[in-house]
């Protein structure tokens, strides 16, 4: 595994400010084709109710199976009409500490751990139905929209998922951070996310690093629930957002650690960076094979490398396409 932070080497493809520079001495694609598998959907319709983190509104979110090919859609029940949005790379419209797909009114805010729990389960076709612009906040993790799709069931189709893996690496790098997603000699996708705020974080750096499969994602990364630090929760019940959370609600970081809370794993941040990234990733609309590194990485750098493999994508099936021509 690559060390932390990543090294900017020779040969490697480089992303600095969201723009591909070529790799100097490495020629030929960026990625590859390594075939597909079956598609899958829900076996029945199922819902989860909670409530909102920002409003404190009471809401709800069916999941309902969809047809092969139609991927993952959102669709917000109660606007007239009940508009819908792609849960694609290029219907993001905000990356501010989470990720938001569609315009003001039809959008959705807070979709990573709904994509993270369908993508983790490799759930390619469904209708999310919303009855407000964000999913419950349930306890800040993917849990229990996993039990719920477990309860529903997963059945294959027959459509073929397509599996794209890079032939070398794509680095992203703004500032401390990086991301980057490098060749895997395993046939899975593997995350490991580096998680180091620096002196005097209460936070200790430590790393998390896993093979995502259904049944890993599931035991081991649904739970983790997502953290902040106490002074931003400040900052954001000012701003009128999440007044009705108590610490105890949140994963919330004090000086000394977390507040009325207790730890599910000493790596739980860690995890739920990983979980995040699964979520982000599900936007290119393709199983990935490869090795993602991650340090010090939020849903911006997420979403800016899924852009960069789905145009990598583009480009490659745009060259199998002349060349058999």
């Amino acid at each position: 595994m690559p060390n932390f932070p990543l090294c900017k080497n020779r040969g490697q493809l480089k992303l600095w400010s969201a723009t591909l520079i070529p790799a100097l001495g490495q020629e030929g694609p960026v990625v590859r084709s390594l075939g597909y598998r079956p598609q899958r959907t829900l076996a029945r319709p199922v819902s989860v109710r909670g409530v909102g983190f920002i409003t404190g509104a009471p809401v709800t979110v069916r999941f309902v199976p969809a047809p092969p090919d139609s991927g993952i859609r959102f669709q917000r029940i109660d606007r007239p009409q009940g508009p819908t949005v792609p849960a694609t790379v290029h219907q993001v419209t905000g990356t501010q500490r989470r990720t938001t797909l569609g315009d003001a009114y039809s959008g959705i805010t807070l979709v990573e751990h709904i994509l993270a729990a369908l993508a983790g389960l490799r759930i390619d076709n469904c209708c999310v139905e919303l009855d407000a612009g964000e999913p419950p906040g349930l306890d800040g993790s993917s849990q229990g929209f996993v039990a719920a799709l477990l309860q529903a069931g997963i059945i294959p189709q027959q459509a073929p998922r397509a599996i794209w893996t890079v032939s070398q690496p794509i680095i992203l790098q703004r500032g401390d951070a990086t991301l980057a997603i490098h060749p895997h000699s395993a046939p899975t996708l593997r995350i490991s996310y580096r998680l180091d705020y620096g002196h005097p974080s209460p936070i200790p750096p430590h790393l998390h690093s896993c093979d995502i499969t259904p049944e890993r994602f599931a035991a081991e990364l649904a739970h983790c629930r997502t953290f902040i630090m106490e002074s931003e929760v400040q900052m954001l019940w000012k701003q009128g957002i999440g007044r009705h959370l108590t610490h105890a609600d949140l994963l919330v970081f004090g000086p000394r650690g977390p507040i009325h809370n207790t730890l599910k794993h000493a790596d739980e941040p860690a995890r739920h960076k990983v979980l995040d990234l699964v979520g982000d990733l599900g936007l290119c609309g393709c199983d990935l094979v490869g090795h993602v590194v991650a340090y010090r990485s939020g849903h911006q750098m997420n979403v800016e490398l899924a852009k960069q493999i789905v145009e990598a994508i583009r480009q490659g099936e745009s060259t199998a396409s002349r060349s058999a021509a």
